[in-house]
């Protein structure tokens, strides 16, 4: 029987209630009949039923009669539904324990692939780790056998060379017995044979064959002078005397096994190579020699340079010699005082392998779109236009004004040895008690204008000398192939050269002149004397009431 409330059969812990309300209903109804009967009329009572309280009690039987089947049958359905829901309960159950089975069993089997994957990959990995030992063992045991072998020819070559060797010697001390017979016999030309083609023999053993035409050609005494000097930049006067001057520095003797390379080969090498800048292979083919032999030999020639001839071509001027540069110099411009004119340049280098920043050259780079690394050369020129000191060697990245501070120059001005003396230099040098430069302040005065114009005379004495030596030296324009630590060594010999040629009056040809270009740069500190500024204004005074001021500004 359902609940009235809802409809809905009772659970099975409201069984007792389901109870409860069945009985309420039976005596609901037993109640319903007793009332009705009373309402009946005694004659239908007595018409129908001549018992009425047997047929009431028979009711109440009956009524309980089915009350007690409604409690068996709702007894009957709470079990039948409690029955399905704990049947239900187990299903739900033995499904879940089915899920966590299943998922301890694929755990389980991933378990077991993981583990039969990781030996499978160790075992790989163990694999490809004997193989590549194995590799290696292969390739050692290969590189061993191939020293083993070279060692091996490397020996017989030796033994070779040692049984040729002691052979040729053999061979020479024979033919020398055989000539020294012939010639006590009276057959010079078969002794003379043998020991030509015996010496010819021994040579081409040590010595590879290359050609020397140009250079016998230039060696010649009928070689035109124009072509002499074209390929060495001087007379063949100035390069005998420069021969003769290194003659004891850079030669050599003879050997056993081969004659030395002579002199004037050794000092052509040099120069040609310094005068043209090509590389060494094209110095090797025109003077028939080795490519190392022709680098080393420029290397000992500017070292025997600077050795020997730079103490007598460059040096700073003595007493007598600064008054004539004085005299000289103000018999041109009218600036007293003058001993020298001051410039500074830049040789290009190839990148240096340390401090490579210290040698990049801001300022060509940008110029020239091209990455550019140099290297200073600081000089003071003379009136007759050769140098008189020289510093070579500081980075390119560093203003004039510090490579003058760090120059022997600037010690000897310390310990006052430039007194009462001027050197002329450009804006990129600071005014000092010793060093006199331009008027660089805007809405100059005609007297300033007038010294800055003789300032410039004086200057441009080491400028063309700068391009002189340039032009005479063509490797000091493009990047040599010499190393940093060798380069101060070249040009320093460049330098001597340059004076040489410079005092014996050598013309440099007008088809390789040169220009410079050189950035100028413009001091931290541009006055660094109140006394120096002071002479300054004097000189200029004096310079336009002397008639000295020059008329291009008017």
């Amino acid at each position: 029987m359902r609940s009235p409330s809802n409809g809905r059969p009772p659970s099975g812990g409201g069984a007792a209630a389901a109870a409860g309300d069945d009985d309420f209903a039976f005596y609901c109804s037993f109640l319903q009949d007793t009332a009705a009967a009373s309402v009946t009329s005694p004659l239908a009572l007595a018409l129908d039923d001549p018992n009425p309280t047997a047929t009431a009690t028979v009711a109440m039987t009956n009524g309980r009669r089915r009350k007690q089947r409604g409690a068996d049958d709702g007894g009957t359905a709470g079990e039948e539904e409690e029955e399905v829901k704990k049947k239900g309960k187990k299903r739900s159950i033995a499904k879940l324990l089915t899920s966590l089975a299943a998922l301890e069993a694929e755990e389980h089997a991933d378990r077991a692939g993981a583990a039969d994957a990781s030996r499978r990959e160790l075992a790989l990995l163990e694999s490809n780790a004997d193989t590549r030992s194995q590799a290696m063992m292969d390739y050692y045991a290969k590189m061993e056998s191939s020293f083993d072998a070279t060692a091996e020819s490397e020996a017989a070559a030796r033994s070779k060379r040692s049984r040729l060797t002691a052979s040729a010697a053999a061979a020479a001390v024979v033919a020398g017995e055989e000539a020294a017979a012939s010639s006590a016999s009276g057959s010079p030309s078969r002794a003379a044979g043998q020991g030509q083609g015996q010496g010819h023999h021994q040579r081409r053993l040590w010595v590879k064959d290359r050609s020397r035409a140009w250079w016998d050609r230039c060696n010649s005494a009928d070689y035109p002078e124009e072509e002499f000097r074209r390929a060495f930049r001087m007379g063949r006067e100035t390069f005998d005397m420069i021969c003769d001057a290194l003659g004891s520095s850079v030669a050599k003797e003879d050997t056993m096994l081969r004659a030395a390379i002579p002199v004037r080969q050794r000092v052509a090498v040099c120069i040609w190579r310094l005068a043209t800048g090509e590389p060494l292979r094209l110095v090797s083919k025109r003077f028939g020699l080795g490519i190392s032999t022709c680098h080393k030999l420029v290397l000992e020639v500017c070292a025997a340079i600077k050795s020997v001839l730079m103490p007598r071509f460059l040096q700073w001027p003595d007493e007598s010699a600064a008054a004539r540069f004085k005299e000289t110099f103000e018999r041109s411009s009218g600036v007293p005082g003058v001993i020298g004119a001051m410039y500074t340049t830049h040789i290009p280098i190839i990148a240096p392998k340390i401090s490579v920043a210290a040698y990049f050259n801001r300022r060509h780079t940008e110029r020239n779109q091209k990455t550019s690394y140099s290297i200073t050369l600081q000089g003071v020129v003379g009136p007759d236009g050769a140098f008189t000191d020289v510093c070579i060697g500081w980075p390119g990245s560093m203003p004039d004004d510090q490579v003058l501070e760090k120059s022997m120059l600037h010690q000897r001005a310390a310990a006052g040895m430039m007194h009462e003396s001027w050197l002329v230099g450009g804006a990129s040098y600071p005014l000092m008690d010793w060093v006199l430069v331009p008027y660089t302040h805007p809405n100059l005065t005609w007297t300033q204008h007038a010294f800055n114009e003789k300032v410039g005379e004086l200057r441009r004495v080491a400028v063309e000398a700068f391009a002189r030596l340039k032009a005479r030296w063509a490797c000091l324009q493009k990047r040599t192939e010499v190393k940093l630590q060798d380069l101060p060594v070249v040009l320093g010999a460049c330098c001597v050269l340059h004076n040489i040629c410079e005092l014996r009056g050598e013309e440099v040809d007008p088809a390789i002149r040169c220009d410079l270009v050189d950035d100028e740069t413009t001091p931290e500190n541009p006055v660094r004397s109140e006394t120096a500024k002071r002479a300054r204004d004097n000189i200029a005074h004096n310079l336009l009431h002397r008639g000295f001021g020059g008329t291009t500004f008017f």
